[in-house]
């Protein structure tokens, strides 16, 4: 069988929120070449329906349900489809979140920031999985995947609200994974770092600098791609994650792990002192 090539196997409703473009869309192929239905759910219907031509081009199969996951009504229509298509979902992928908009200190930030990226970042994972879970419990078993960020585990100055939501999605990604575990259902959640996606470009966190510089920024020394974090969701929904539920699986090329400690630009060895890297 070819990288591209959909397997043939009964297929599970997946879910996928901000399903189109950067992580989110490399989710969704990800999942329709592995053989499953995917319900992509997402605010740019040029992207979504660019995705979904993709993916049937490839023999895959995908709906596409357009809102804006963080508003009642396309929560309700997403739950009433997939009630309606399938009956209930078999995976729920929580993707969506952005660390915009935001002001450079917390001092200076209005209330209705706030407001926005708690929408964007965790009230939009309460409402969807509240919606679905039903259908999940009904049928015995499930799988939940969260995105949330490494920003959740160390400092990001300029962006403490989104990380503390973000935070949020983790804790709560790991209480109701005790909550659900006698229903058969897993929750859990990755946590990406450096992704090179249009949210996100390369080019925009290299900001002129040279990408040669990248081996002295994180270990593994170049920026994910959509399919590294994919892959990840891909393996948690999966038999081979039967016994984790629970965690957030950092996604993030080492940074995390090195938690200030810079490869030394001009010889071997680490610093933590950013002036003599």
């Amino acid at each position: 069988m070819s990288h591209d090539e959909i397997p043939h196997r009964h297929p599970r409703a997946v879910v996928v929120t901000g399903g189109a473009l950067g992580i989110g869309g490399g989710i969704s192929r990800r999942f329709a070449r592995d053989g499953d239905h995917v319900v992509l759910v997402d605010i740019d219907a040029a992207a979504a329906d660019a995705t979904a031509a993709e993916i049937t081009e490839r023999g895959g199969r995908c709906t596409v349900l357009l809102g804006d996951i963080t508003l009642d009504d396309t929560v309700a229509r997403l739950a009433a489809h997939v009630a309606s298509a399938h009956g209930h979902a078999d995976v729920l992928v929580n993707n969506v979140g952005d660390f915009r908009p935001a002001k450079s200190f917390f001092a200076k930030s209005p209330p209705e920031q706030w407001r926005r990226l708690h929408e964007l970042n965790l009230w939009h994972v309460f409402a969807v999985t509240h919606a679905l879970l039903p259908g999940m419990i009904a049928a015995g078993g499930g799988s939940i995947v969260n995105v949330s960020t490494v920003e959740a585990f160390r400092g990001i100055p300029g962006s403490a609200v989104y990380s503390a939501y973000n935070a949020g999605v983790s804790a709560f990604t790991k209480s109701l994974a005790v909550e659900l575990g006698p229903s058969g259902i897993r929750v859990n959640a990755i946590a990406p770092d450096l992704a090179d996606t249009p949210q996100t470009p390369a080019e925009l966190m290299l900001a002129g600098r040279d990408p040669a510089l990248l081996r002295s920024w994180l270990p593994l020394g170049r920026f994910g791609r959509p399919g590294d974090f994919a892959g990840v969701v891909s393996f948690l929904a999966s038999e081979d994650a039967a016994f984790i539920t629970g965690h957030t699986i950092p996604v993030d090329g080492g940074t995390l792990a090195a938690s200030g400690w810079y490869g030394k630009a001009l010889g071997r060895g680490w610093t933590n002192m950013p002036d003599q890297a």
